[in-house]
């Protein structure tokens, strides 16, 4: 709606992530750095962790987006909670992967057959894990016996897990000591500050057309912050609002009491949709998730069946 109104290619501040959009803020940078190091090295784990909404499937989507295919294959698993004795058959299927036979001895055999197979063509294999935080103990085990796989010391498989704050806390467990030392880099990513936030909304406009109209003031970009944090997500779904309102109110113009105001809408819908939750709640269970989802990045080679 407000894209019509302002002459805009298309919507500037989607939830959903889009590479695209990829803002390189410091902290961004930084962790792509990181992500960038660990796949030179080519083994071990690289752990990237950041509150929620923070940037991290934006960035893993501007890392894919940045591979070299001929050189890397690698596939992204997006879970909620796998069990170790499910991971494997995950993990094939994020690679679209068929084992030629039933059990945990085919899968091994299929994705053996898949690392030998993608090292003789001169790739190198990648397995992203989104929210690692749910990861059981047992899993991460598992994935660490995994990354053991080798040919003559050239390591065949690494892993990049994802996660929100409390992947560290449970990486400081004492029971994890030998898969922190697989870890080969670590990094939180961080919040945009002041300067970054107003930089980021510029941004993410510029991408779409946006030729000053709205004008944004000063201190409308420190109330958005303030607001916001500075964590992006929020910061989308706060000026998605604020250009939809603007549009209906025909306001070519943004300042601080534009954005107090449809702040005070938002978290006045917040209130209602917790009371509504809550409510919910008390009036019994609700279906309980999948748990596990698959996601495959684009970087895939075309399926085929292992014997």
């Amino acid at each position: 709606m407000y894209e019509e109104y302002f002459g805009f290619s298309g919507p500037p501040f989607r939830l959903n992530p889009d590479p695209k959009f990829f803002f390189g803020s410091r902290s961004h940078n930084k962790a792509m750095a990181y992500l960038h190091y660990g796949l030179r090295q080519g083994e071990g784990f690289i752990v990237i962790t950041g509150e929620i909404g923070a940037g991290k499937s934006m960035l893993i989507g501007h890392l894919i987006d940045q591979l070299d295919r001929s050189n890397v294959v690698a596939a992204n698993l997006l879970t909620t909670n796998v069990e170790s004795d499910a991971l494997l058959s995950h993990i094939l299927s994020a690679f679209r992967i068929e084992p030629s036979g039933a059990g945990k001895s085919a899968e091994l055999d299929a994705f053996e057959d898949f690392l030998y197979d993608q090292m003789n063509r001169g790739r190198r294999v990648l397995l992203i894990v989104d929210e690692a935080q749910n990861l059981p103990f047992r899993t991460i085990e598992e994935l660490r016996m995994l990354s053991n796989m080798d040919y003559e010391g050239t390591p065949l498989f690494q892993v990049f897990l994802v996660g929100q704050p409390e992947f560290r806390e449970k990486l400081a467990g004492p029971n994890m000591e030998q898969f922190r030392q697989r870890v080969i880099a670590s990094y939180h990513l961080e919040p945009l500050n002041t300067a970054e936030t107003r930089d980021y909304v510029e941004h993410r406009l510029g991408l779409v057309g946006w030729t000053n109209r709205p004008a944004f003031s000063a201190d409308a970009f420190d109330r958005i912050f303030e607001a916001t944090g500075g964590v992006p997500r929020k910061i989308n779904r706060l000026c998605n609002r604020i250009l939809l309102h603007c549009s209906i109110e025909k306001l070519d113009g943004i300042d601080g009491q534009v954005v107090d105001a449809v702040y005070a809408d938002l978290k006045g819908e917040n209130i209602e949709a917790r009371a509504e939750a809550a409510a919910a709640d008390h009036a019994g269970p609700v279906e309980a998730p999948r748990s596990a989802a698959v996601v495959p990045a684009a970087t895939l080679p075309p399926a085929r069946k292992l014997s």
